[in-house]
């Protein structure tokens, strides 16, 4: 008996998941929540690490970091770019129904 060579992760969306009716089934409503919130985790994550390695480019290159860091510079702004809890951010059907304003006179 030994240990087994990799882990296996189910990362995608659950199959299940309705985004039309959202709400149809609970169950794989709050799977696809949770896919959502993992992905966003691995990007933020995935900047952090970015940031981490940016400075100690800038720590080490010192004067030529404009020169020298630059394609790190690019990497970090693509990644940043979108990451964020808002609710703009969010798939359109993860933002419930619309509530027309109501003009008061």
């Amino acid at each position: 008996m030994g240990r087994k060579k990799g882990v296996e992760f189910d990362e995608g969306a659950p199959d299940d998941f309705d985004p039309n009716n959202p709400y149809k089934d609970p169950v794989a409503f709050f799977e696809m929540r949770e896919h959502l919130v993992r992905e966003k985790w691995v990007d933020i994550e995935k900047a952090k690490i970015l940031r981490e390695k940016l400075r100690w480019c800038y720590r080490i290159e010192g004067v030529n970091h404009l020169q020298k860091c630059r394609h790190l510079v690019q990497q970090y702004l693509d990644a940043t770019r979108g990451i964020g809890w808002g609710k703009d951010l969010r798939p359109p059907f993860m933002h419930g129904p619309k509530v027309a304003a109501v003009d008061s006179e």
